[in-house]
């Protein structure tokens, strides 16, 4: 079969940097891969160089002849005078101009030429790529389809620049970060699409659920070089344990050999004159392997949080709604109450507009309700990662712009990090330290954003929207800091990975100053809703009975068996998360064999099927207690 793309020897520097170096892949028809590598490895620049945006040092591209690629940039450019509309059709050709006509001429008082761009339409089939554009668009939340483009906001934006990218109707589609500025409704559908309509896709996101339901091959670049893997994330992960465990070991070999080898190496010329050749040059290859390093990128940093009393803040009755011209007030609260828990870690969901950020800026203090009040306890401390970011001097060093929070950093026991240390942790190497701000990709951006959060220890945590433009390492490092936090947290995300990971219960936002709690992960309430909708299902055959007075409907309660099954669940429950929190620890700590890293990687995710169905049922025995 003829890939689609194919890449051969392809290497990229940047000064003195070397992102990657003669990698080679390909992609058929059919397709669907996924690209995963840290920030500021080049996943990027790749995507803009397959794309002709961006040249490269050696190797070579290939793509089939005639092959229409549609590409999704990370930050787009449109045309700021485009109606919406337009916009979206503009890989269309002649055919968006004459849906434009169409569209202006219902605009126009009297509808001049109307019958004959109709007659057009038909005959060029135009109508259902109109239909198609405005479904697409009305899916991704833009409905207004003669707005301009220049009057639509970042997400907006980035949005319309997706449907463009879907209705291009590309053999080969490839998308930067497609989720950034999706909600969950969005990206559930646009899994759906692409699973569905995409002939092959080559893909960036942090989004793992998605990677793991959409894509069915998974590359990685890691320290310059690819590495491929036939299968989705989840079989990406049990192999790239493998070879990080293989790896490591060789290492340890290469370090034994190479104290040995160094000796001799360094005895006197005589001694090595009459010694072999090949030994001085395989010494060279000995000494690459055994200066390799691998990084724990699962590594636990524990930060000493301060200290937090058992008053938190108190949700007082509060109602916010926002004034919108020529329609009804937006409701984002209405007499809402709730009372925080000492070491609650909470997740916040909804679609986008609903309020999510306003009510975490009204218990910031940032935003004052309409109504009622927000009493904060005197102990707390937040920490706020924002979806805005910091502002960094694009000329400051990346160490200055830590040090400037604080030199030290307290982790407890009365141990301490310097700020070069800390930076480390969150995969800053002393070198990329050194380099100054502007130099930075975007994602390295938001990751200092992180460091410079973290390191004032907060005891409650605040983050809006974390996850977007960080790379799976950061958010694996990020994911176990949360889980040790000794102190509270907020996290609003659309990232449901990461939401089952680090919260025990989630605000759902359902919009007009709906707010429902759910004691359960991002998951489970998924599960639950779905539940909710199927319908009730009555027996074929069954008749319609006799009219008979109807009598006093008794309350249902719990039986005794019931009752010991309730409680019997709850110790299954803890043993599992016990069990789960084992794996995830041993994991983590890079000392298992490959055996049990294999052993293990299967067992997580059974782990996780169990405590869903278990949670489910519990939470059905507990309506009726």
């Amino acid at each position: 079969m003829t890939p689609f793309l194919d890449v051969r020897n392809l290497t990229k520097r940047i000064g003195d940097l070397v992102l990657f170096e003669d990698i080679s892949f390909s992609i058929g028809e059919r397709q669907k891969v996924g690209l995963i590598a840290r920030n500021g490895a080049g996943k990027s620049t790749l995507l803009n160089i397959l794309c002709g945006d961006e040249d490269y040092d050696e190797g070579e591209i290939v793509f089939r002849r005639d092959l229409r690629v549609a590409y999704l940039e990370q930050m787009p450019h449109v045309d700021a005078s485009l109606t919406v509309l337009d916009a979206c059709l503009s890989r269309a050709g002649d055919l968006a101009g004459l849906i434009s006509r169409y569209e202006r001429c219902l605009q126009t008082p009297g509808n001049p030429e109307l019958d004959a761009i109709m007659a057009e339409m038909d005959v060029r089939q135009a109508w259902n790529l109109e239909q198609q554009a405005k479904e697409v668009l009305s899916k991704l939340k833009i409905t207004d389809f003669e707005q301009l483009v220049g009057n639509l906001s970042g997400g907006q934006l980035k949005r319309l620049t997706l449907a463009n990218a879907l209705l291009a109707q590309p053999d080969l589609l490839i998308l930067d970060e497609p989720t950034n500025h999706l909600d969950l409704e969005m990206i559930e559908w646009l899994e759906k699409y692409l699973q569905r309509q995409v002939k092959s896709l080559f893909i960036v996101t942090h989004d793992r659920y998605f990677l793991d339901r959409v894509c069915e091959r998974i590359i990685e670049i890691d320290d310059k070089r690819l590495y491929a893997y036939e299968g989705n994330y989840e079989y990406y992960l049990e192999k790239r344990s493998e070879r990080i465990a293989a790896l490591t070991a060789n290492i340890q070999r290469s370090n034994n050999t190479y104290r040995r080898e160094l000796e001799w190496m360094r005895s006197t010329p005589q001694a090595r004159s009459g010694k072999a050749r090949f030994r001085k040059e395989a010494f060279a290859e000995i000494e690459a392997l055994a200066h390799r390093r691998v990084e724990q990128q699962q590594a636990r940093l524990v930060v000493k949080g301060g200290y937090i009393g058992s008053k938190i803040f108190e949700v007082q009755y509060v109602s916010k709604a926002f004034a919108e011209l020529g329609r009804s007030p937006k409701v984002i609260l209405k007499d809402f109450y709730y009372n925080f828990s000492r070491y609650e870690k909470m997740g916040i969901v909804g679609n986008n507009g609903t309020g999510k950020t306003t009510f975490i800026k009204m218990l910031l203090g940032l935003v004052k309700p309409d109504e009622g009040r927000i009493v904060v306890g005197e102990t707390v401390r937040f920490g706020y990662y924002s979806q805005e970011g910091l502002l960094f001097s694009p000329k400051q060093k990346v160490i200055d712009a830590v040090r400037e929070i604080a030199e030290t950093v307290d982790i407890g026991g009365g141990r301490r990090l310097t700020a070069m240390q800390f930076l480390s942790h969150f995969l800053f190497p002393p070198a990329r330290q050194q380099d100054y701000v502007y130099k930075l990709s975007g994602g390295e951006l938001r990751r200092l954003y992180l460091c410079t959060v973290l390191m004032q220890a907060p005891n409650f945590l605040i983050l809006d929207e974390p996850t977007n433009d960080l790379d799976i390492a950061t958010l694996q490092i990020l994911e176990e800091y949360l889980v040790d936090f000794k102190g509270c947290v907020i996290v609003v995300s659309h990232d449901r990975y990461f939401m089952d990971r680090v919260v025990d219960h989630i605000l759902v936002f359902q919009g007009d100053g709906v707010v429902d709690d759910f004691p359960g992960t991002y998951s489970q309430y998924r599960l639950y809703q779905e539940m909710r909708q199927q319908p009730a299902k009555t027996p074929k055959d069954s008749k319609p009975k006799a009219t008979v007075k109807p009598r006093e409907e008794k309350v249902r309660r719990l039986s005794y068996k019931e009752k010991c099954e309730m409680e019997q669940l709850e110790a299954e429950i803890d043993a599992l998360e016990a069990e789960k929190k084992q794996i995830e620890t041993m994991l983590s700590a890079g000392t298992a064999s490959v055996d049990e890293i294999v052993s293990m990687s299967k067992r997580l995710p059974q782990l996780s099927d169990e405590l869903d169905t278990k949670s489910m049922r519990w939470l059905e025995l507990s309506e009726l207690s």
